[in-house]
């Protein structure tokens, strides 16, 4: 199977003990048809509803009409915050061997959003790979903005960007665009909240210039659905929890095995792997494995392995770190959980 690696060394598995105890779990009763489409319909609903974008309200003429500038950095004092895009972008864009030291001076022309915008999405766009005149930047960017718009108006984002805004270097439009990627593709980072911006708005009315100066909030909240469960809803979390184990038994009992506490039971990566298996309904060589992991590296191992076959399968890589799994963290779990679910919910 393609993407599959062995483990170096020789994987130590007591078979005897841990496997036919992980084989000898007991059936759970089957429930009816309707009863499980309707957990599976209330656990979608209890975590989706709190992902649901707001669009921000901005007045076209604190935007469009006249140029927008960043004076002195005094009126940007979060600027140094969003360092974290900086990073984000840099790790996306490794394998390009493109470094993004600043978001201004790298971002305008449209290099770096092409290559980003193409590994998030897995989407070739047809566009020049370098332009150095201000028409071939301008159209390359005219071509990744309608890229990306059509990926991100569908789902609610506001539009605060444009192909004029970015190549004059405009921060504001710049980090609007990268925040939007970087929440809808569901980058493994955790955006500051609440970062704003003091712009300086000059609009030429009769002859006679105009300036006022508006705050701009390019960050809000950055809770996603399982924060907000986690610490503002456990009604609802218990509903996914259930919603979650459910979908995980109905597949687990083929193979006599049956789970109750989510964080705790996925944490060595074994169901994960096994789970892996029977949603693409293949067999896992149990030598690309630890089946009886002792140690936290080789739980580790297991989780990541089970991971490279999500993505193998054509799932996004998952948001958690392995070893936020290994560690019980409920809600990374519970992430990589509902990524199978929303993948497989309708598998038999």
């Amino acid at each position: 199977m393609s993407g599959t690696t062995g483990t170096s060394g020789t994987a130590k598995m007591k078979k005897d003990e841990s496997f036919l105890g992980k084989l000898g779990g007991t059936l759970v009763r089957k429930k009816k048809s309707k009863e499980v489409s309707d957990l599976h319909e209330e656990g979608k609903n209890a975590i989706n509803a709190p992902m649901l974008p707001s669009g921000t309200e901005i007045h076209p003429e604190d935007t469009l009409l006249g140029r927008n500038s960043i004076p002195p950095l005094c009126y940007f004092p979060a600027k140094n915050k969003i360092i974290v895009l900086i990073d984000w972008i840099n790790s996306e864009l490794e394998e390009d061997r493109i470094i993004v030291k600043d978001l201004e001076e790298d971002c305008y022309d449209g290099q770096v959003l092409q290559k980003l915008f193409e590994k998030l999405s897995g989407r070739k766009l047809n566009v020049a790979e370098v332009t150095q005149s201000e028409i071939g930047q301008k159209q390359k960017l005219q071509t990744v903005l309608e890229a990306v718009n059509e990926q991100l108006r569908p789902h609610g984002w506001t539009i605060e960007w444009s192909v004029d805004a970015l190549h004059s270097k405009n921060i504001v439009a710049i980090v609007y665009l990268l925040v939007s990627l970087a929440m809808h593709y569901q980058a493994p980072i955790r955006l500051p909240e609440h970062v704003s911006v003091q712009v300086v708005v000059v609009k030429k009315q009769e002859g006679i210039l105009h300036t006022a100066v508006v705050t701009k909030e390019l960050t809000s909240t950055t809770e996603d659905a399982f924060d907000t469960l986690l610490d503002h809803a456990p009604d609802k979390l218990n509903v996914v929890k259930t919603s979650l184990i459910t979908f995980v038994n109905k597949h687990l009992n083929k193979l006599n095995l049956e789970v109750t506490e989510l964080e705790s039971q996925f944490a060595d990566g074994v169901y994960l792997i096994l789970l892996m298996g029977l949603l693409e309904d293949y067999f896992v060589p149990l030598y690309n494995f630890f089946l009886t992991p002792e140690s936290f590296e080789q739980k580790v191992h297991n989780v990541a392995f089970a991971f490279e076959l999500m993505q193998d399968g054509g799932l996004k890589k998952p948001k958690a770190r392995p070893e936020d799994v290994v560690n019980l963290n409920l809600k990374s779990t519970l992430r990589v959980l509902y990524n199978l679910f929303t993948n497989y919910k309708n598998s038999e």
